[in-house]
């Protein structure tokens, strides 16, 4: 699939919405303890239940970007919506952008307000979720990789090493 024709169907992708649910439950899913979940089945995430103090961490360190993921979330795709409809909610299109018309101004909002959003928030969402992913990954499994490996020690030799 060419770039042209990923990002005009990015908005119509199941993966998208499944990413705006989980920008827009990340935060109520964290301050209950139920990152993980979430995670595991809006994001492909593999969490098991965590300690409680990663919880805790989790919920600490994750709620002010999910705080700030939810209010891009909903304002960006609010603009979508709002944009396309703008006759329903405008007043005197001599002072709105692309005025003086009406025909100027209704183009003018819904191209770059409605479709340039519609067009833009999946990518929004992508990087969104990808940072809460990794956060979520970092805080809840304790590494990228999923467990606390050991670091590996080598053998403590007294013994003079011969000389080459």
């Amino acid at each position: 699939m060419n770039a042209v024709s990923l990002v005009l169907t990015e908005p119509f992708r199941a993966g998208t919405w499944k990413r705006v649910a989980y920008l827009l439950l990340a935060l109520p899913a964290g301050l209950v303890g139920i990152p993980h979940v979430l995670a595991r089945r809006l994001l492909g995430q593999d969490l098991a239940r965590p300690a409680p103090r990663r919880l805790v961490l989790h919920a600490l360190l994750a709620t002010p970007l999910n705080l700030v993921a939810v209010v891009v979330t909903v304002y960006g795709w609010s603009l979508v919506p709002m944009n396309l409809v703008w006759p329903l909610r405008a007043g005197d299109p001599a002072e709105a952008w692309g005025g003086p018309t009406f025909a100027g101004a209704w183009a003018f909002h819904a191209l770059i307000g409605g479709v340039g959003f519609l067009l833009l928030m999946p990518w929004v969402g992508r990087g969104l979720t990808a940072l809460q992913g990794r956060l979520a990954v970092r805080l809840l499994r304790g590494s990228p990789t999923g467990e606390s490996a050991p670091q590996p020690h080598a053998p403590h030799n007294d013994a003079p090493q011969p000389q080459r």
